[in-house]
């Protein structure tokens, strides 16, 4: 993959992810807090935000979402590789990674 490639990448990526970002801002807000782990003055911005603003900010060449997920637990308890106890089921881990990432959303808030 050339770098021109991998812009463009980045670029459509951005471009999917605010549009996603604000269609969920747009239909419930404290939902969408949850889901994509932003602060409500964040939201707030993301949804008052024109198609053209939206366009500009996509341009970018940096990669504007980021994996909340900075753990080798969160990784573990999400792809089920090195679980701590070999009875644990994936529904279980499902959960339990769930419960960390909302903790640390209201770190955020």
């Amino acid at each position: 993959m050339t770098s021109e490639q991998l812009l463009a990448e980045i670029r459509e990526a951005n471009l999917t992810y605010l549009m996603l970002a604000q269609t969920l801002i747009r239909q419930d807000k404290a939902e969408a807090v949850f889901r994509l782990g932003i602060s409500e003055e964040s939201a707030d911005i993301l949804s008052a935000l024109s198609a053209a603003q939206i366009l500009k900010l996509a341009s970018r060449n940096t990669l504007l979402c980021s994996f909340r997920v900075d753990d080798e637990l969160f990784w573990s308890l999400l792809t089920n590789h090195s679980t701590p106890r070999k009875t644990t089921s994936e529904a279980a881990n499902a959960m339990h990674a769930n419960i960390l990432m909302a903790s640390r959303v209201s770190e955020v808030l």
